[in-house]
């Protein structure tokens, strides 16, 4: 049997917010395995979900550009915290994300190596062109942007309408806005649910089948399905509540504001970045 330290232990209970002797009992009956300590709470109902265990060590800024029908994010790391609140490393992100915004191919990290070479040098400093993800409108509508907490986190979105002429509806550009900043907010991993693996989905239906014992299996399945919605609503962006008004999904806001400028408006997809993901 694998031992079990205080310092696993410690682990788990910062992934679960669950308590030190719960996670310690997870741990033995998992053999010490932390991915299986996990599923044996959340299957007890003990932790709700799993977070993540482990911070990012990366320091650096994500910078955007766009133009409303083409639009860019870019992560650009550095070795320090000190590095990435300078000007001028600040501005130069900038400036990279604004030439990734003209490159259809998505290689900053291979077509700017002089640029990342000169910083370099001039800052004394290891810097790594880490990612970049570039939007074209695929019909009518906008490409919306939005950068949080001083580059450490984007926000990319294209936001869908029937007609030309509705993307140029203030109407649309504060929705565009808004929606940004629900998906900075609420951390969508999804858009909709067809888009949530299979194997996820089946997962989180066994555990949810766990958590009903001693009911009939057709009242189990109506049960499970309800924590299946329910699920949805937390992962799936076009389900959620909506940021400024949770009584209200995505869905629903679209519709109303599509009545709002008479057109259909849809959600085409979107990114979010969290600095050294």
């Amino acid at each position: 049997m694998a031992e079990i330290t205080a310092a696993m232990v410690q682990e788990l209970r910062e992934a679960t917010n669950v308590g030190m002797m719960e996670c310690k009992r997870a741990l033995v009956e998992a053999g010490g395995d932390k991915d299986k300590a996990i599923r044996l709470l959340r299957e007890r109902g003990l932790a709700i979900a799993a977070k993540k265990a482990t911070r990012a060590a990366n320091q650096g800024l994500i910078a955007a550009a766009g133009n409303g029908k083409v639009g860019t994010l870019i992560e650009i790391n550095s070795e320090t915290d000190f590095v990435a609140k300078n000007d001028n490393f600040k501005a130069f992100v900038k400036t990279m994300a604004d030439k990734a915004l003209g490159m259809e191919d998505n290689t900053i990290t291979e077509s700017t190596r002089a640029d990342m070479a000169a910083k370099v040098a001039e800052i004394g400093e290891n810097l790594v062109a880490k990612r970049n993800i570039r939007y074209v409108l695929k019909g009518p509508g906008l490409v919306a942007t939005y950068i949080h907490l001083a580059g450490k986190l984007g926000v990319m979105l294209e936001l869908g309408c029937g007609k030309d002429a509705t993307a140029s509806s203030p109407v649309i550009h504060e929705l565009a806005k808004d929606l940004t900043l629900h998906v900075a907010a609420c951390s969508p991993k999804y858009l909709v649910p067809a888009e949530v693996p299979a194997d996820v989905l089946t997962a989180e239906r066994e555990i949810y089948a766990k958590q009903v014992t001693g009911k009939p299996a057709n009242i189990v399945e109506k049960i499970v399905d309800g924590k299946v919605s329910k699920f949805f609503a937390q992962v799936c962006l076009v389900d959620q509540g909506f940021v400024k008004d949770p009584d209200t999904s995505v869905t629903k806001l679209l519709e109303a504001k599509g009545k709002e400028v008479g057109d259909t408006l849809t959600l085409r997809r979107f990114v979010r970045w969290q600095l050294g993901e």
